[in-house]
């Protein structure tokens, strides 16, 4: 018998879209688990979790660098909220580098936004979140410096692939936003937790997920700006664990226990 895995995307209020780029929720049904993946990600993430005996808690899952493969674990429902580039340090006090590879318990972190926001947190419904936040969220345009969340935002999208486009280098996206590359790799490092140019690979990886089903082998790689199939393939092992094909066919690494639910194969 395998878990029933549901995830719905939710619309993200009006209110929240300058700190959110998306929200989602995930349920899962009795039954043993199945193992699933969690995807290299580029988002630091605010996971509302509630699990099979009512218990509430409220998790900051940061980027991961590679994907990783877990056992299941029961729990009754999760609400995901990915924060936008450069809004980790205003909404949680800390700088997304230091997030990134850990998932903790939002009121373990020290900073004041983030225990502030897990008191608000602690006692709602899962259904309660959203609205909550979208009426309640403190104008953090103070604690945050908008020309640098400009700068990340606007290098964040130029190193995302798009609809016929393919992201440039870094040093040419750096020289687009009139910055260094050094100083590019320092907003990427506080903004995002990762450098230019894994943001990059992360993204191109995803896209290859996305894109798979449709698209053969060699056209997807160079759809995707690699230099070859060969190219892709050696990118997509080293962020996913395996090569596309092995992926795709259901060949995953063995697989650990799990510590949270954010994606399946």
């Amino acid at each position: 018998m395998t878990n029933t895995f549901s995830r719905q995307v939710l619309p993200t209020p009006e209110a929240l879209r300058p700190w959110v780029t998306g929200i989602g929720s995930v349920s899962v049904g009795a039954g043993s688990a199945e193992p699933y993946v969690q995807l290299p990600d580029t988002a630091t993430t605010v996971v509302f979790r509630v699990d099979e005996n009512g218990r509430r808690s409220t998790l900051v899952v940061g980027p991961r660098t590679r994907a990783s493969y877990h056992h299941g674990k029961r729990f009754a429902s999760c609400l995901e909220m990915r924060l936008a580039p450069g809004t980790t340090r205003p909404l949680l006090g800390v700088p997304a580098v230091d997030l990134v590879g850990r998932m903790v318990p939002l009121d373990a972190l020290a900073a004041a936004p983030a225990r502030r926001l897990a008191r608000e947190l602690r006692d709602l419904e899962p259904e309660e979140v959203v609205p909550h936040l979208a009426r309640s969220f403190p104008d953090l345009s103070a604690a945050a410096d908008r020309s640098r969340t400009a700068l990340v935002t606007a290098g964040a999208d130029a190193l995302s692939m798009r609809t016929g486009r393919v992201p440039g280098p870094v040093r040419d996206v750096a020289r687009e936003l009139a910055v260094s590359e050094r100083q590019l790799r320092n907003l990427f490092a506080e903004g995002v937790g990762l450098s230019p140019k894994h943001y990059a690979r992360i993204n191109r990886v995803r896209a290859v997920l996305a894109q798979a089903d449709d698209v053969p082998w060699a056209q997807l790689a160079a759809t995707t700006g690699y230099y070859d199939q060969s190219h892709m393939t050696t990118d997509f092992r080293t962020l996913m664990g395996v090569p596309p094909r092995s992926f795709f066919t259901g060949r995953l690494p063995d697989a650990r226990p799990c510590q949270a639910s954010l994606a399946r194969p």
